[in-house]
């Protein structure tokens, strides 16, 4: 009995260390983040009208379905948090997979818009980007790094929520201990957010 109450004790505080540093990693993340849209903000204030000048060349429709698709993403997989506490394991891993396909096709619409970018040769480094105006430039490469950056969290995102599942299917993370699945939502919703910000940012500059 009192081993069982030793084991439940460790396990509790695995729990909360986990927590912990979730939320610092989510901490670094919105420095990360936060650094960028702060040096978005000073050129933009410096090159304002090139800045909406280039922000023209965007599809808001592509950044409208995106804005969409993630948010029924961070609903699903706050419903899967919900679900598996429910004990309602099936729902859950549904709901997760859900989150996976809102993932997938959030990259898919990324892959078009770069795609349309890059046939019309307005990347880093091409030769008729380097012709336009400095504020052009500038615009661009804070474009491609911050969408960039933010695929790279949508894709280590979509890992992440397959290994809840898997580990939900093999009965590791159940409604008694479900932090790693809180953990994954919690990560999510952070892409989520960071989205939210990008969107007006670069597709809605007047």
């Amino acid at each position: 009995m009192e081993h069982q109450a030793k084991a439940h004790l460790l396990e509790h505080r695995d729990d909360e260390a986990s927590k912990l540093g979730m939320w610092l990693f989510i901490f670094t993340e919105i420095l990360l983040f936060g650094g960028l849209f702060l040096v978005y903000a000073v050129y933009r204030s410096i090159y304002h009208t090139e800045f909406h000048e280039a922000s023209l060349e965007l599809n808001v429709v592509f950044g409208a379905v995106n804005t969409i698709v993630l948010l029924v993403s961070s609903m699903a997989i706050a419903m899967a948090l919900t679900a598996l506490q429910q004990n309602k394991i099936q729902l859950s891993r549904q709901l997760i997979w859900l989150t996976v396909f809102c993932a997938f096709i959030f990259l898919v619409n990324k892959y078009f818009e770069w795609g349309a970018k890059f046939e019309h040769e307005i990347y880093p480094g091409s030769e008729l980007l380097m012709k336009l105006k400095h504020g052009h430039i500038l615009y661009f490469g804070l474009y491609y790094a911050m969408t960039g950056l933010h695929a790279l969290h949508v894709t280590v995102g979509m890992v992440i929520l397959i290994v809840a599942e898997r580990r939900i299917k093999a009965g590791k993370v159940h409604p008694e201990k479900y932090v790693f699945l809180e953990n994954s939502a919690l990560y999510w919703h952070l892409v989520d957010l960071i989205w939210i910000f990008l969107f007006p940012l670069l597709y809605l500059i007047t």
